[in-house]
């Protein structure tokens, strides 16, 4: 029985150099490059809790950017007909250094190109754009990780341990992680704990507006267990609740929340999660070069394609981070 493929009809949907010879434009390396970017920051989760107002300003890697970080000013008492005391600034340069690269590369075979009914385009696009926002996302997050500030004040809650204990105020400098309640009934809440990050950056006058949080799936599915108080209807609207495994649209202990499968797993803990404000760091990313070139192997083209990017923790006293087992 012979095989019908319905081409597509939407000129763009043809890849690059066809057996013809004629050029697809959704291929030119300007259009495609924003094309994967789009789609990048549409799912990347340190796109939205980082600052990246820094991006435009490389263009290549090893580029640096100066950042100057915001003084402090000073506030004295006044008294009528006296000096008053000034602050002398000085200015704090960061420097957010663009030193991670990643590349993609894929073939587009001729046929695919002229026969498939499927839009190759958006395909190949959002592949390339999620393969890239995986690795970026779990380098960043990984270097946020190691910038939370580990005293004055101590950020880090529990330790990468499979030993774990449920009280607060155990966990900071403590050689436990937190034991969230699990099938045995017992442990803390999971809201509980986030309070307590809440109160962390409190203490440290992080604003609450740009406040998020960032966990790996097990941590919500605690958070939608039967017992927890999201499952209530009587819990407070203000703070969203949670039906059906679904989180709703609204701030939890004020944090906007995000899930991510980039967190690395810890060695033994069972998880750990990331608390903190957009202004704790700086991330710089784009992609610098695509290109599409005939392969010299078989009837197709190549697109390629380098994503560059750097980070910088510019307020580790904006993060808090925590270790935790579920029994």
């Amino acid at each position: 029985m012979a095989q019908y493929f319905e081409p597509s009809t939407d000129t763009d949907a043809n890849f690059a150099n066809s057996v013809s010879g004629q050029t697809n434009s959704y291929f030119l390396p300007s259009i495609y490059s924003r094309k994967v970017l789009n789609f990048f920051r549409k799912s990347s989760v340190v796109e939205a809790i980082t600052n990246t107002d820094y991006a435009g300003e490389i263009s290549a890697y090893g580029d640096s950017v100066k950042i100057i970080k915001e003084p402090v000013i000073s506030v004295s008492d006044y008294t009528r007909n006296t000096d008053t005391t000034e602050t002398r600034l000085t200015d704090q340069e960061i420097n957010l250094v663009v030193d991670s690269a990643k590349a993609f590369k894929f073939i587009v075979d001729d046929i695919e190109t002229n026969m498939s009914h499927v839009n190759f385009k958006e395909v190949a696009t959002s592949s390339a754009a999620y393969a890239l926002r995986d690795s970026y996302d779990a380098a960043v997050i990984a270097n946020m990780f190691s910038g939370v500030s580990t005293s004055s004040p101590d950020h880090v809650l529990g330790a990468d341990a499979a030993a774990a204990t449920q009280t607060m105020g155990q966990h900071q400098g403590g050689s436990n992680s937190i034991d969230l309640t699990g099938s045995d009934g017992t442990g803390a809440d999971p809201l509980d704990v986030m309070a307590f990050m809440a109160k962390l950056l409190d203490e440290q006058n992080v604003p609450e507006e740009g406040r998020w949080f960032v966990a790996p799936p097990a941590w919500y599915e605690q958070l939608s267990q039967s017992g927890s108080k999201l499952m209530s209807v009587d819990f407070n609207a203000g703070q969203g609740s949670i039906r059906n495994g679904l989180v709703s649209s609204g701030k939890l202990r004020g944090f906007d929340m995000y899930k991510s499968n980039n967190i690395a797993a810890p060695s033994t803990a069972g998880g750990k999660v990331l608390a903190g404000h957009i202004s704790s760091t700086a991330t710089a990313q784009t992609i610098i070069s695509t290109e599409t070139l005939r392969d010299p192997t078989s009837f197709g083209d190549i697109v390629r394609g380098l994503h560059v990017y750097g980070s910088k923790v510019l307020r580790p006293e904006a993060l808090v981070s925590a270790f935790f087992t579920v029994d």
